[in-house]
């Protein structure tokens, strides 16, 4: 019996010292990008739109909201962060150094 190879990323401890993304507040968005944030985010307007007409007039299968049947053990303490207060507050500590 063959088993087949298993593939792994390995990293070599080095950090890159350049950051990754721009460190001024005025980033550059290209057309694409632009146009995929305009399709995502109307698209969530169309599903919160359903959602609200679906819970004021009582229709039903327009939005259903997924629930884990079996909820994940690791994940009993987990709790969501703001990702806006997040940026912001380390940009207030980049500010700072």
């Amino acid at each position: 019996m063959t088993s087949s190879p298993v593939s792994r990323v390995v990293y070599n401890g080095k950090r890159n010292s350049s950051p990754r993304s721009p460190t001024n507040s005025s980033e550059i968005f290209t057309p694409a990008h632009e146009e995929n944030v305009r399709f995502i985010y109307e698209a969530w307007q169309g599903v919160e739109r359903d959602l609200r007409s679906q819970l004021s007039g009582g229709e039903r299968g327009l939005v259903e909201e997924y629930v884990e049947k079996v909820p994940n053990p690791g994940l009993k303490t987990f709790k969501p962060i703001d990702l806006s207060d997040l940026k912001r507050r380390n940009t207030q500590d980049t500010k700072k150094s």
